[in-house]
């Protein structure tokens, strides 16, 4: 037997698990979705090599700075396959990315997706298209291109990944670095849609996601575990964005992986600490459930998951009520949860 494989006549790429064809359709199903993300300065269709995007408003500024952030769905996304809901994982996918951006005080420009996949099934892709797009729209930025790789010996049948790429800008002085956090700064935390899309990994190892079990009502949830667990995360762009037009806003955190204990300290300069008052917010009843059902300590809940906030800005003091009635302007409850104090600790929960 010699290094080729026999009786190969009449192979082609859809015979090898890869239909052009179906890419095509799925090109043609996306085109209305991705049209509604559209701003003024994109500078070319879907379909071509690259995603074009004017930048001629950066010649009105005086240092502009470019802020990129990379992300993933992680494996909240194996919740979707479980229950074949596939158009709220494009939100998630988006959140990951702009909520990073606007942590920088840069607003989102522009997003491009990454879906690999076992199958290229055209309407699975557009409902996931549509999700990204519906989250391009809440943060204001353009989908300007994408990939979907058709890659059946990489991914298991039914499976597929989703990632995202998104590019913000800044003026160099507009840049929010934490560096001008004092001691007696307040900690302004806005409310989370829910588990948002990390720690995914223990809340399956908690829950028993089975199509049973996920489509069962949780009277504690007030809806089924599924529908508590599969809901998008929040998309803070534009009250954020607002806000720091209105506000001088010193510092902001996304609460991603890492919970409270990673994310915080993240924008706190060298000996400053963010002093939590447990109890300042309600904790939605997905976390006291998880909690409960995976009998998880305190610790591991704040070092995990975003508790009911999904995002934290650091303000002075006398800007903390005119910030949280800014964003409640919005729509967004948010609440006054800490101070910063000066300790080298990063974090204190008290």
């Amino acid at each position: 037997m010699g290094i080729f494989n026999e009786n190969l006549n009449g192979l082609d790429y859809k015979s090898a698990g890869v239909d052009v064809e179906a890419g095509y359709k799925a090109v043609d199903l996306i085109k209305k979705h991705v049209a509604k993300t559209y701003r003024s300065e994109v500078a070319s269709a879907i379909g071509g090599f690259g995603g074009m995007f004017s930048i001629a408003r950066a010649k009105d500024m005086k240092d502009p700075i470019l802020v990129s952030g990379t992300d993933s769905v992680g494996t909240k996304i194996k919740l979707a396959f479980v229950l074949d809901k596939h158009d709220t994982v494009g939100v998630d996918c988006v959140a990951m990315c702009v909520n990073d951006i606007v942590c920088c005080g840069a607003e989102p420009l522009f997003f491009l997706d990454y879906i690999g996949c076992n199958k290229n099934i055209p309407e699975k892709m557009e409902m996931i298209v549509q999700g990204v797009a519906d989250g391009c729209v809440m943060a204001g930025c353009a989908l300007v291109g994408g990939e979907m790789a058709e890659m059946p010996d990489l991914y298991a049948k039914g499976e597929y990944d989703l990632a995202g790429f998104a590019v913000g800008l800044v003026e160099k002085d507009g840049i929010i670095d934490g560096s001008e956090t004092r001691p007696g700064d307040v900690l302004i935390g806005i409310a989370s849609s829910g588990i948002h899309s990390n720690g995914y990994a223990l809340v399956r190892k908690v829950f028993n996601t089975t199509p049973e079990n996920l489509n069962k009502f949780v009277p504690a949830l007030g809806e089924t575990l599924g529908e508590a667990l599969l809901k998008p995360t929040k998309i803070y762009v534009k009250p954020v964005f607002d806000l720091i037009k209105r506000v001088g806003v010193k510092g902001i955190s996304n609460i991603t992986g890492g919970g409270f204990y990673e994310n915080i300290p993240r924008a706190l300069p060298d000996g400053l600490t963010g002093r939590i008052t447990r109890g300042s917010w309600p904790v939605p009843p997905v976390f006291n459930l998880l909690r409960l059902t995976g009998g998880l300590t305190d610790d591991v809940m704040y070092k995990t998951f975003n508790m009911g906030i999904g995002m934290v800005l650091t303000v002075s003091e006398k800007d903390a009520a005119k910030t949280v009635a800014a964003l409640e302007e919005h729509g967004e409850k948010a609440y006054i949860i800490g101070e910063i104090v000066e300790n080298a600790a990063g974090l204190e929960i008290c």
